[in-house]
């Protein structure tokens, strides 16, 4: 990891880190407001006929988007390494980012769900690549000892963001369908109204505006690799490239064996937070008010962990995080899908009747909190950690070509989860054994994870 070390004495400053770690804080609210918490639960159980039908095409969604990730991703990693400067890609994409973003302000009731999912999908799409490339740099800007405590810091620090921009959603945007007051009492800014879902509409363009003011500071500040091979020549031999460059994995078995833990464990992590909050507004009727609650309470306890997880990643390792994370998942997955009106852990457990009124006023949403808190409190560490363990075990020079095809563990088959938590819950009527699905990807991937050898040099 020397020459890791040397970059980083060479070329990064404070402020060029720090302009790194703002990326996911501009990023973040796309992914907090649009896909998890307001948007798709606008999209799931209003915008289809039936929630079971907007689950379905939700996740079909995302499924497509997930397939174009899964082809391009490996790459545009290796042409990266080739052309040498990551920003003019990261630049490119913001554009069809904000974009697409802004075109979902016309999703209103009613309107062609195909052409609300292509634009969704665009967004997705670039912001995943974006991702790819800003990963990239990370080994050029940090000694190895402390690449598992700046990606937490900068994954904390996303949360931190996305909880801002849902705050405001919450309490400024989105008004409640009865009082036409938002919960602190006053009327929707911009003259919003909730019935044609303006309040869950607007996520777009401010997730747009967002990202587009605070990636500044990452293209002002952070170095960049010089540049390279002109881009039609690194398209020619990246391509060949790729194959090469998997065969050179398939002889380090300690990576190869982590890129297939990670590919079916963030499987489950991509499809729980983009059908989580969905699922949950379907079964007990949440409005864009107790939706964005529910997603403030898990961002403030991401924001915690992810700090926890900066300390605790550096003594332990990133693997211990990786594990302790994925435990975490499969019980609050099976948790959540063994949780109705009525009862949770399959019958087990009975809920007392309550005609209560107001927010989470059932016991069955309390218990379906307490899941969420066990969510919000493992999707942060182990998405920072898996990074950070990946990091640790390549150097600087291969951080393109290698966080390429990271991305490409992440995504091969990301399409697959979602893809059959629709078909599933197409064919059976059942958003629950839909979401069952997901318990599996959390098993097999904690089980593949704990068999996985972590790098030798932990600091």
């Amino acid at each position: 990891m020397q020459n890791q070390a040397v970059l980083y004495q060479a070329n990064a400053e404070k402020r060029g880190i720090w302009g790194w770690i703002f990326f996911d804080w501009a990023a973040q609210p796309f992914f907090t407001v649009v896909t998890t918490f307001i948007f798709g639960p606008y999209f799931v159980s209003r915008m289809a006929e039936n929630p079971a039908e907007g689950q379905a095409a939700w996740a079909y969604g995302i499924a497509a988007a997930g397939f174009m990730i899964a082809i391009l991703s490996p790459i545009l990693g290796i042409v990266s390494d080739k052309t040498g400067a990551r920003k003019p890609w990261i630049a490119s994409f913001a554009v069809l980012k904000i974009i697409s973003l802004s075109l979902l302000w016309f999703a209103v009731p009613g309107a062609s769900l195909f052409w609300v999912l292509v634009a969704f999908a665009i967004a997705m799409i670039s912001a995943e690549f974006s991702v790819v490339f800003n990963d990239a740099m990370m080994p050029r800007l940090v000694p190895a000892q402390d690449i598992g405590k700046v990606s937490n810091i900068a994954w904390g620090l996303g949360y931190l963001g996305g909880m801002i921009a849902l705050i405001f959603v919450v309490t400024c945007l989105a008004a409640s369908p009865e009082t036409g007051l938002t919960i602190i009492g006053i009327k929707p800014l911009f003259g919003l109204d909730p019935a044609d879902g303006a309040d869950a509409r607007i996520t777009g363009p401010l997730s747009a505006l967002w990202y587009f003011i605070f990636i500044m500071p990452m293209f002002l500040f952070t170095p960049d690799a010089e540049k390279g091979e002109p881009l039609k020549q690194a398209l020619r031999s990246g391509i060949a490239e790729l194959c090469s460059v998997l065969r050179e994995i398939a002889g380090r078995s300690g990576i190869m064996r982590f890129l297939i833990a990670r590919l079916i464990y963030q499987d489950g992590v991509n499809a729980v937070l983009a059908l989580g909050a969905g699922y949950a507004a379907s079964l007990f009727g949440w409005s864009i008010t107790e939706v964005g609650i529910y997603g403030m309470i898990l961002n403030v306890i991401a924001i915690f962990s992810c700090l926890a997880a900066s300390r605790l990643d550096s003594r332990h390792g990133s693997k211990a995080i990786v594990l302790m994370a994925l435990f975490l998942l499969f019980l609050a997955t099976v948790g959540i899908i063994s949780t109705t009106k009525d009862s949770t852990l399959f019958g087990l457990i009975h809920f007392v009747a309550s005609d209560g009124t107001g927010l989470f006023a059932t016991p069955a949403e309390h218990t379906f909190l307490f899941y969420g808190l066990m969510i919000g409190a493992a999707f942060g560490p182990v998405q920072a950690s898996s990074r950070s363990w990946f990091a640790r075990s390549i150097t600087a020079k291969e951080a393109g070509r290698y966080f390429g095809i990271y991305a490409l563990a992440g995504r091969v088959t990301s399409f697959a989860a979602p893809f059959l938590v629709a078909t599933i819950t197409a064919m059976t009527g059942s958003a629950a054994i839909g979401m069952s699905v997901l318990v599996l990807f959390f098993a097999v991937g904690l089980i593949c994870a704990a068999i996985t050898p972590y790098p030798a040099n932990k600091a």
